[in-house]
Protein backbone atom coordinates (compact mmCIF):
# COMPACT_ATOMS: atom_id res chain seq x y z
CA UNK A 1 0.00 0.00 0.00
CA UNK A 2 1.70 3.44 -1.03
CA UNK A 3 1.24 6.83 1.30
CA UNK A 4 0.45 9.81 -0.22
CA UNK A 5 2.74 11.78 1.84
CA UNK A 6 1.82 14.98 0.10
CA UNK A 7 -2.08 14.64 1.24
CA UNK A 8 -1.15 13.81 4.40
CA UNK A 9 1.28 16.57 4.94
CA UNK A 10 -1.55 18.89 3.58
CA UNK A 11 -4.08 17.58 5.93
CA UNK A 12 -1.96 18.02 8.95
CA UNK A 13 -0.71 21.28 8.02
CA UNK A 14 -4.65 22.40 7.54
CA UNK A 15 -5.56 20.46 10.57
CA UNK A 16 -3.39 23.01 11.74
CA UNK A 17 -4.21 25.96 10.70
CA UNK A 18 -0.93 26.80 9.03
CA UNK A 19 0.17 27.87 5.39
CA UNK A 20 2.72 26.77 3.39
CA UNK A 21 4.54 30.03 4.55
CA UNK A 22 4.48 29.57 8.32
CA UNK A 23 5.33 25.64 7.98
CA UNK A 24 8.71 26.67 5.97
CA UNK A 25 9.39 28.78 7.93
CA UNK A 26 8.78 26.98 11.25
CA UNK A 27 10.96 23.91 9.69
CA UNK A 28 13.58 26.10 7.84
CA UNK A 29 12.74 24.94 4.73
CA UNK A 30 11.45 26.89 1.58
CA UNK A 31 7.98 27.38 0.88
CA UNK A 32 8.37 25.76 -2.52
CA UNK A 33 9.59 22.46 -1.06
CA UNK A 34 6.88 22.53 0.91
CA UNK A 35 4.71 23.13 -1.97
CA UNK A 36 6.01 20.35 -3.97
CA UNK A 37 5.97 17.55 -1.38
CA UNK A 38 2.41 18.59 -1.14
CA UNK A 39 2.06 18.24 -4.76
CA UNK A 40 3.61 15.09 -4.90
CA UNK A 41 5.64 15.57 -7.07
CA UNK A 42 8.95 15.34 -4.85
CA UNK A 43 9.52 12.09 -2.88
CA UNK A 44 11.32 13.43 0.88
CA UNK A 45 14.13 11.28 2.29
CA UNK A 46 13.20 10.75 5.58
CA UNK A 47 15.25 13.75 7.11
CA UNK A 48 13.82 15.75 4.90
CA UNK A 49 10.50 15.05 6.23
CA UNK A 50 11.49 14.77 9.66
CA UNK A 51 12.85 18.36 9.12
CA UNK A 52 9.19 19.49 7.70
CA UNK A 53 7.49 17.72 10.71
CA UNK A 54 9.27 19.25 13.31
CA UNK A 55 8.06 22.35 12.37
CA UNK A 56 4.74 21.18 13.25
CA UNK A 57 6.31 19.96 15.81
CA UNK A 58 4.68 15.99 14.96
CA UNK A 59 7.27 12.50 15.23
CA UNK A 60 7.09 10.52 12.02
CA UNK A 61 5.40 7.93 14.12
CA UNK A 62 2.72 10.10 15.08
CA UNK A 63 2.70 11.17 11.28
CA UNK A 64 1.98 8.08 9.90
CA UNK A 65 -0.10 6.40 12.34
CA UNK A 66 -2.44 9.75 12.22
CA UNK A 67 -5.53 8.69 10.97
CA UNK A 68 -6.79 11.02 8.09
CA UNK A 69 -10.65 11.09 7.19
CA UNK A 70 -11.04 9.43 3.57
CA UNK A 71 -12.70 11.75 0.97
CA UNK A 72 -15.82 12.28 0.26
CA UNK A 73 -17.14 9.75 -2.85
CA UNK A 74 -17.94 11.97 -5.41
CA UNK A 75 -20.13 9.26 -7.77
CA UNK A 76 -22.46 6.59 -7.53
CA UNK A 77 -23.35 4.21 -9.79
CA UNK A 78 -27.57 3.51 -9.73
CA UNK A 79 -26.54 0.23 -7.55
CA UNK A 80 -24.93 2.63 -5.24
CA UNK A 81 -27.87 4.76 -3.89
CA UNK A 82 -29.08 3.86 -0.38
CA UNK A 83 -32.41 2.87 -0.16
CA UNK A 84 -34.31 5.24 2.50
CA UNK A 85 -37.90 3.86 2.00
CA UNK A 86 -39.87 0.98 0.95
CA UNK A 87 -43.63 0.33 -0.30
CA UNK A 88 -45.69 2.02 -2.20
CA UNK A 89 -43.15 5.15 -2.40
CA UNK A 90 -39.03 4.19 -2.58
CA UNK A 91 -37.00 6.33 -1.77
CA UNK A 92 -33.59 6.20 -3.05
CA UNK A 93 -30.54 8.34 -1.36
CA UNK A 94 -27.45 9.67 -3.27
CA UNK A 95 -24.36 9.14 -0.59
CA UNK A 96 -24.97 6.79 2.57
CA UNK A 97 -23.50 9.16 5.31
CA UNK A 98 -24.74 12.91 5.03
CA UNK A 99 -22.93 14.17 8.57
CA UNK A 100 -21.68 17.28 7.89
CA UNK A 101 -23.96 17.28 4.72
CA UNK A 102 -25.78 20.28 3.40
CA UNK A 103 -27.96 18.77 1.16
CA UNK A 104 -30.11 15.57 0.54
CA UNK A 105 -30.80 14.45 -2.93
CA UNK A 106 -33.66 11.64 -3.96
CA UNK A 107 -34.54 9.36 -6.77
CA UNK A 108 -38.18 9.00 -5.82
CA UNK A 109 -40.46 6.42 -6.99
CA UNK A 110 -44.33 6.48 -6.60
CA UNK A 111 -46.28 3.22 -7.40
CA UNK A 112 -49.35 4.08 -9.02
CA UNK A 113 -52.36 5.33 -6.61
CA UNK A 114 -49.65 6.21 -3.26
CA UNK A 115 -49.17 9.15 -1.17
CA UNK A 116 -47.66 10.41 1.63
CA UNK A 117 -50.32 10.56 3.91
CA UNK A 118 -53.28 12.65 4.50
CA UNK A 119 -51.72 14.37 7.58
CA UNK A 120 -49.37 16.91 5.49
CA UNK A 121 -45.67 16.98 6.25
CA UNK A 122 -43.76 19.62 7.79
CA UNK A 123 -39.73 20.15 8.73
CA UNK A 124 -37.13 22.46 8.81
CA UNK A 125 -35.79 24.04 5.76
CA UNK A 126 -36.50 23.63 1.54
CA UNK A 127 -37.33 21.52 -0.68
CA UNK A 128 -37.61 21.10 -4.20
CA UNK A 129 -38.09 18.57 -7.23
CA UNK A 130 -38.24 17.72 -11.09
CA UNK A 131 -40.69 15.16 -12.52
CA UNK A 132 -39.41 12.65 -14.68
CA UNK A 133 -42.36 10.26 -15.12
CA UNK A 134 -46.00 10.15 -14.39
CA UNK A 135 -47.80 12.82 -12.59
CA UNK A 136 -47.80 13.98 -9.13
CA UNK A 137 -50.26 15.88 -6.96
CA UNK A 138 -48.16 18.11 -4.48
CA UNK A 139 -50.04 20.36 -2.52
CA UNK A 140 -48.33 22.99 -0.07
CA UNK A 141 -50.01 25.11 2.37
CA UNK A 142 -53.26 23.89 1.29
CA UNK A 143 -52.74 24.66 -2.86
CA UNK A 144 -52.56 21.74 -5.14
CA UNK A 145 -51.08 21.48 -8.92
CA UNK A 146 -51.04 18.21 -10.97
CA UNK A 147 -47.03 18.24 -12.48
CA UNK A 148 -45.78 15.92 -15.18
CA UNK A 149 -42.72 15.33 -16.61
CA UNK A 150 -40.30 17.77 -16.62
CA UNK A 151 -42.22 19.96 -14.35
CA UNK A 152 -40.69 21.08 -10.84
CA UNK A 153 -41.68 22.31 -7.67
CA UNK A 154 -39.25 23.88 -4.88
CA UNK A 155 -40.76 25.54 -1.59
CA UNK A 156 -40.43 26.33 2.09
CA UNK A 157 -40.39 22.66 4.31
CA UNK A 158 -41.91 24.20 7.06
CA UNK A 159 -45.14 24.68 4.72
CA UNK A 160 -47.79 21.95 4.90
CA UNK A 161 -47.66 19.65 1.93
CA UNK A 162 -47.61 16.23 0.83
CA UNK A 163 -47.64 14.24 -2.52
CA UNK A 164 -49.92 12.01 -4.14
CA UNK A 165 -49.71 10.26 -8.19
CA UNK A 166 -52.61 10.97 -10.02
CA UNK A 167 -53.26 8.06 -13.00
CA UNK A 168 -52.39 4.65 -12.99
CA UNK A 169 -48.91 5.03 -14.05
CA UNK A 170 -45.76 5.44 -11.60
CA UNK A 171 -44.50 8.75 -10.67
CA UNK A 172 -40.60 8.77 -10.75
CA UNK A 173 -38.81 12.31 -9.81
CA UNK A 174 -35.58 14.09 -8.69
CA UNK A 175 -35.70 15.59 -5.55
CA UNK A 176 -33.37 18.02 -2.96
CA UNK A 177 -33.54 19.47 0.17
CA UNK A 178 -31.41 21.02 2.57
CA UNK A 179 -30.37 20.43 5.40
CA UNK A 180 -31.19 16.78 4.68
CA UNK A 181 -34.13 16.27 6.88
CA UNK A 182 -35.62 13.18 5.35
Amino acid sequence: MEIDIGGRLKAVRQRRKLSQRELSRRAGVTNATISLIEANRVNPSVGALKRVLDGLPMSLAEFFALELPAPRQAFYGADELLEVGKGKISYRQVGGDLSGRALQILVERYAPGADTGRVPLKHRGEEGGVILKGRLEVTVAGNSRVLGPGDAYYFESQQPHRFRVIGSEPCELISACTPPSF
